[in-house]
């Protein structure tokens, strides 16, 4: 490790993995609610849309910090400078990490907006966007001292710098519902399939070509390609949300064909890089790390790809819209767009930070392979029993609770995947926090 600044990103990566933990227990619990029935004492006091939402705000502020701290280990190395100022980072770091406690509390108080996924009182929007903005401000002044650009700092930069402006839509109310859900729809998919792609890219490229040695062009062709699918598919793409609010006919196809592009690049980056390394014949100094950085591509691809085309296209959509279909193709796509890249961070900058060269695999193939797994098959099972109740509730006519009995046995399979998950989680978190040296050289 080159430059100490560095070593605040093992705080936002400690913190991360925590988060996940917690957020994956949280998820359990959900689905135990559709598995048994649940004492009205405990639903009084713990209700489900109170654990919803703790499961669904885990998962962004997880994400993010795991975004900060990956920044803050690659731009020091990208920039060829220590980050601008440390004690920022760490005022950014304390800030965020207290506002998600509050948050979590809160809601369990019933204290939130009622929003769905942003849920977060005003006044802890604005402490995000706070700490938001000292991010950006440390990051830009780290890539302005340093002056040398690269089209990985300016992909970088320029998703960070969506990601905090595109935040800001979700946080005032609108007394048009229509209007109200149309800037909802800007944080809750112009965030992930269009701030967080760009960010994405920019990590993804970074790694690739520090990990098997690759031409920084082979890498950075395909930014370019990203930066051009977020200007049309991913703002395009938004349309396929836009179906049920009211907005111009259009939409419907314009937002189902366009959003399925968003992560092509990612798998093309990862296929070109691949190509590369077997016709250069370079040796990979952690060989977990690239299947690692290939479960990510294939992962990205099939959940917000494949599985988001299939599930977003106007005809499907009118049938799937709101059922556990969308909850399949959300875990598969989080998962693998935004989840095994964080992993791939981790794993590529921890060793490092701890002194450690080539780490030894052992627990972390078991650990991904698990979760791996686990993942997949919830998102067929998720998939089965969304499938079932669109049929049961939308063309059968039955209610919401008659449907929920039929699909029992799919969620009940669900539980037992995700218990699967969580020691897949568990594994991988014990050997990031702990990983141990290779005693060889691996080839």
């Amino acid at each position: 490790m080159a430059y100490t600044s560095q070593k605040i990103a093992n705080w936002y990566f400690t913190i991360a993995l925590f988060l996940f933990v917690l957020q994956v227990i949280m998820g359990l619990w959900l689905i135990s609610n559709y598995v048994f029935t649940i004492p009205q004492e405990v639903v009084n006091v713990f209700p489900f849309a109170t654990a919803r939402a703790m499961h669904t705000n885990l998962l962004v502020l997880w994400m993010l910090l795991a975004f900060m701290g990956g920044t803050y280990f690659i731009v020091p190395m990208e920039t060829e400078s220590e980050i601008w100022s440390p004690n920022l980072a760490w005022f950014q770091l304390i800030a965020l990490v207290v506002t998600g406690v509050v948050a979590l509390v809160g809601f369990a108080f019933g204290w939130t907006k009622g929003r769905p996924l942003l849920e977060i009182p005003p006044p802890l929007n604005y402490m995000v966007v706070v700490g938001a903005l000292v991010f950006l401000f440390n990051v830009g002044m780290t890539m302005f001292k340093a002056r040398r650009w690269t089209v990985i700092q300016g992909t970088l930069l320029g998703g960070l710098v969506f990601l905090a402006l595109l935040y800001l839509a979700g946080i005032p109310f609108y007394r048009n519902e229509v209007i109200d859900w149309y800037y909802w729809w800007w944080v809750i998919h112009l965030w992930v399939e269009g701030a967080w792609e760009l960010v994405t890219g920019a990590i993804m490229a970074f790694i690739l070509m520090r990990l098997t040695g690759v031409d920084r062009q082979v890498v950075e062709k395909w930014l370019y390609v990203e930066i051009g699918l977020f200007m049309f598919t991913g703002i395009a793409g938004t349309g396929h949300h836009y179906y049920w609010i009211g907005a111009p006919k259009y939409w419907l196809w314009v937002g189902g064909v366009f959003s399925a592009l968003e992560p092509l690049p990612i798998l093309l980056m990862v296929i070109d890089t691949m190509n590369h390394v077997r016709h250069r014949h370079a040796q990979i100094v952690n060989p977990h790390t690239w299947t690692i950085a290939m479960g990510c591509a294939v992962f990205h691809m099939i959940g917000a790809g494949v599985w988001g085309f299939a599930h977003t296209l106007p005809q499907v959509n009118y049938y799937t819209h709101g059922s556990q279909v969308t909850v399949s193709h959300g875990h598969l796509a989080f998962f693998g767009a935004y989840a095994l890249l964080n992993l791939l961070v981790f794993y590529f900058a921890m060793p490092q930070l701890k002194g450690i060269e080539i780490y030894k695999p052992t627990r972390a193939k078991l650990g991904f392979w698990t979760m791996c797994s686990a993942m997949m098959l919830m998102g067929l099972t998720f998939g089965i029993a969304g499938v079932l109740q669109s049929y049961l509730e939308r063309v059968l006519g039955m209610g919401y609770m008659t449907a929920q009995s039929y699909m029992r046995l799919w969620m009940g399979v669900t539980l037992v995947l995700g218990v699967f998950f969580l020691g897949g989680v568990l594994i991988t978190v014990c050997d990031l926090l702990s990983p141990k040296a290779a005693t060889e050289r691996l080839d």
